[in-house]
């Protein structure tokens, strides 16, 4: 696992630690970390803060320009609302840790121009394997069955 999508996991880990959902973020600008961030809609009872959404918003304002030159790390594949981030941004490219558990929108970003580098990363997967067992309850509230 690449030190970036590393961040990105240890992101779901807190997230998990937290008692949230276990899906992390990063948004990487020229080689460096400007934004980092889990899924937290267990935490602030938030129906939009996603991991990925949450990496966007501690990234903070940025240029146009800035965003069309950043790549998006995340643990799982993204979902509609996260990925619609991705195009509204202008965002070239995206690394997912996996896929399997949850298939998102990866169509959707190549069908638009967005590089989607899928890695399937045994950690990513068994994080979210497991806490989908363990709270089905939890998962299927928002984007599960």
């Amino acid at each position: 696992m690449d030190k970036f999508l590393q961040a990105a996991y240890e992101e779901a880990q807190q997230g998990l630690s937290e008692g949230g959902i276990p899906i992390g973020s990063v948004v990487v600008h020229k080689g460096k970390i400007i934004g980092r961030g889990h899924n937290k809609r267990v935490q602030l009872g938030s129906v939009v803060l996603h991991a990925e959404m949450d990496a966007l918003e501690s990234a903070k304002r940025q240029p146009a320009r800035v965003y069309r030159e950043c790549v998006l790390y995340t643990t799982l594949s993204p979902c509609p609302m996260c990925t619609g981030a991705v195009l509204l941004y202008g965002i070239p490219k995206v690394v997912i840790g996996e896929n399997k558990n949850f298939a998102g929108e990866i169509d959707l970003l190549k069908s638009r121009g967005v590089e989607v580098e899928l890695v399937n990363d045994e950690s990513c997967i068994q994080l979210m394997a497991d806490f989908i067992k363990a709270k089905p309850e939890l998962w299927n509230e928002d984007i599960g069955e």
